[in-house]
């Protein structure tokens, strides 16, 4: 069962804050770390210590206050970095320095103007100089998801005998689709002779919207860490969403993965994320969106009142979420409204009811929804002409 468990590894600290407008300060920082915590996630991504004194000071002080979790810094295969990722580190109980650099041929030319023997040696050195200051260090191979594979196997192998113990194996740009990303893990859980001495972790960009499956994709072709943030924040179109991956772990139990994260606290952190960060979350978000609960068509409503299984795969409960909702729309059926009316107290007969559902149709084509206060009048006026 232990090599089941999927370590949650949240960088809404980190790659969540670069969304544009997001920059938090120490003080929300450490108000969300202590939350990421409570909520259960296994690595809190702190920072980029080196790129800010504010920085740096938002991942010193986080060390100081998270016991449960790991803390994470991150760094470039830069030697000052990671000694300051350490110092930023150094009251830690779990630190881990997160170090890494490109191994694809784009960056390695485009980026680097280098060669991959060098950027293979570079990545050894910079596990090297993480090992010297913790235990627990995560390489990075940035834009593995178009690096080469029988490369990617070299640096892999590289690198964990260099001391690292996680390795981090991104599609930086969101470009694999779940079957390549998920045949890259395989490729790598059975071509590095010394995969097991390390765990391997998908970092996954959501460019392509197919951050969550290529993200399951790899768990279930050997991977044991997701990197993801609350509501998906992230660089350009984000990253693996939080709740969207749990989520999927949970429901698909024939997977036989588990994961530590409390998901009655999704939907209240997803909250909390939001205001802090000041991003708003679509309606139709998965999960923790205000319509992920609500029924408006005539067809879902009857069914979903008949039985909730037939439209809802999760128990809003089951991850902290209001109650399911019936939104009335000009696309609602008679059971809707009977059932609206009875929450609000009127008990009308199928006749009435039949006779309502024409006054209904009106208001609801002249507006979007129909409210309770619109509810009210009409079983009101209609009352007043029966009596």
């Amino acid at each position: 069962m232990a090599n089941n468990k999927v370590d949650i590894f949240d960088t809404t600290l980190r790659d969540g804050e670069q969304v544009p407008g997001c920059k938090l300060n120490t003080k929300e920082k450490i108000e969300l770390a202590l939350q990421l915590e409570a909520l259960g996630v296994d690595i809190i991504e702190a920072g980029f210590p080196i790129s800010s004194p504010g920085d740096f000071e938002s991942v010193n002080e986080i060390s100081k206050i998270i016991k449960n979790a790991s803390v994470c810094g991150l760094s470039r295969a830069v030697q000052k970095d990671i000694e300051t990722a350490a110092e930023a580190l150094k009251y830690a109980t779990r630190p881990r320095i997160h170090t890494g650099i490109g191994t694809s041929d784009i960056h390695i030319k485009g980026k680097f103007n280098s060669n991959r023997e060098d950027i293979l040696q570079r990545a050894v050195q910079c596990v090297k100089w993480a090992r010297n200051f913790v235990d627990d260090v995560e390489f990075y191979a940035e834009d593995a998801g178009r690096t080469d594979n029988d490369y990617l196997a070299r640096v892999v192998e590289a690198v964990i005998d260099a001391g690292a113990t996680v390795v981090n194996i991104p599609d930086t740009t969101g470009y694999c689709l779940p079957h390549q990303y998920g045949e890259k893990i395989a490729y790598l859980i059975n071509n590095v002779p010394n995969v097991d001495k390390a765990k391997l972790s998908c970092h996954c960009h959501n460019d392509l919207g197919l951050a969550t499956a290529n993200s399951i994709a790899g768990v279930i072709a050997g991977a044991r860490q997701i990197e993801c943030t609350i509501n998906g924040l992230g660089e350009r179109a984000g990253n693996t969403s939080l709740e969207e991956v749990v989520m999927v772990l949970q429901q698909h139990k024939d997977l036989g993965f588990y994961t530590n994260v409390n998901t009655k606290q999704l939907n209240p952190m997803s909250r909390l994320v939001s205001d802090t960060m000041r991003m708003p979350v679509q309606p139709n978000k998965a999960i923790v969106g205000a319509n992920a609960f609500s029924h408006s068509s005539g067809i879902h409503q009857d069914g979903f009142l008949k039985s909730a299984i037939t439209y809802e795969i999760i128990d809003p409960v089951e991850v902290g979420a209001d109650t399911s909702k019936i939104v009335l729309t000009a696309r609602s059926g008679r059971s809707a409204l009977a059932f609206r009316l009875k929450n609000l107290g009127y008990e009308f007969n199928r006749n009435a009811v039949d006779a309502l559902y024409e006054k209904f149709l009106q208001v609801a084509d002249e507006k979007k929804e129909v409210m309770d206060e619109d509810l009210h009048v009409m079983a009101q006026q209609f009352e007043a002409v029966t009596v």
